[in-house]
């Protein structure tokens, strides 16, 4: 059975049969904010079937993969499709539209903003982050120049990370890793597979202890955030504004490396918490070592199944023994629109109660 006929999600045929806008549609009536910045970036022969797709679909949307002459295909809540030039989904590749080596061109030059020269360093990582946050991988051939990459050519592969904002999905999680003593959060290592919201959960983080709480319950109060955005994911700067909304008092180092980056903002920027994505590295864990003894909290994210998994990573596993984190927040990954979230202690031992996400929109 194919991963998008699932008991817990319509069938192709009742997804194929949703509400959909037709040609172009979406540039006048509107599409949503983040798909719409999405398409902007897409060649019109690929913008119109993903602008075609059913809204559960476009809801849902995480990564659009574009091959040059093979299978336009689409992933959503867990779920795979190949996409027609009419927005129909099929688990058959051979009704999918085939993007040429001209769209590919063009998707290369809109991703770029007409200069790939000036991305060079991008391409050396293997992606570019474009306006409103979305991460687009690119495959092709790797030049290599004394053992490391120089830079890629003959680009004919492309994953679009859809990047969602969802403001108060941290309102649940937060009660469980604040620290009541010293009115802060606590050291904080978010866990997950690829894909299950640890990013757009600690965006949200982010964003909530900027602005603090004044009335209501759970009032707190606003910190100064500084968010390391090496891949340009949580905050997507574009000219060094950040596009998502991640709170008044809150500075973005962009496209810095995760270790230097941190050290570069406990020197200069004096926050009160350091928020930083997929961490992993020896020099990641020196730095963090180093907020932690400067007194300043961290919340970070980490790849991983479960916390079992990350314990057993050399990195990881010499942090959470030396007390870096007091609290774990374990992501699942769910082929439903949302997993269940698991708050652990510092030694792995389960929190009493099991969050759920709150509803958007709860928080400032």
């Amino acid at each position: 059975m194919s991963a998008v006929i699932k008991r817990d999600w319509p069938h192709i045929d009742e997804v194929n049969a949703g509400d959909k806008p037709s040609g172009r549609e979406w540039e006048e009536q509107g599409e949503t904010p983040v798909l719409e910045t999405a398409l902007r970036v897409l060649p019109a022969t690929l913008a119109g079937p993903v602008a075609r797709l059913p809204q559960a679909v476009r809801e849902t949307l995480e990564e659009i993969r574009i091959r040059q002459d093979r299978p336009l295909e689409v992933v959503y809540g867990g779920r795979y499709g190949f996409l027609a030039a009419d927005g129909k989904l099929s688990v058959s590749p051979f009704s999918a539209y085939r993007p040429t080596r001209g769209d590919c061109r063009q998707l290369i030059d809109l991703i770029s903003n007409h200069s790939l020269y000036a991305m060079e360093e991008q391409l050396r990582r293997g992606f570019i982050t474009v306006a409103g946050g979305h991460r687009v991988g690119i495959a092709g051939r790797v030049v290599l120049e004394r053992g490391t990459v120089r830079h890629m050519r003959d680009i004919a592969g492309f994953n679009m990370r859809i990047a969602r904002e969802v403001r108060g999905v941290a309102d649940r999680i937060l009660p469980l890793i604040w620290d009541e003593d010293l009115s802060s959060v606590r050291h904080t290592l978010v866990v997950s597979p690829p894909g299950a919201g640890k990013t757009t959960l600690v965006r949200d983080m982010a964003r909530a202890l900027s602005y603090g709480r004044d009335e209501g319950p759970f009032q707190r109060p606003a910190l100064k955030v500084g968010i390391v955005d090496e891949r340009s994911e949580l905050a997507a700067c574009v000219e060094g504004v950040p596009s998502f909304d991640v709170g008044p008092r809150t500075d973005v180092y962009d496209g810095v490396p995760k270790a230097e980056g941190m050290m570069m903002m406990i020197r200069a920027m004096s926050p009160d918490v350091i928020v930083v994505d997929e961490i992993g590295r020896e020099e990641d864990a020196a730095s963090i070592h180093e907020a932690v003894l400067s007194g300043i909290r961290v919340v970070a994210t980490a790849h991983g199944r479960d916390w079992r998994d990350v314990a057993g990573k050399p990195v990881l596993k010499e942090l959470i023994a030396a007390g870096a984190f007091s609290r774990i927040v374990v992501l699942e990954r769910s082929r439903r629109v949302s997993g269940g979230i698991t708050v652990l202690d510092g030694s792995g031992r389960p929190l009493v109660g099991r969050p759920a996400p709150a509803a958007a929109g709860r928080s400032p």
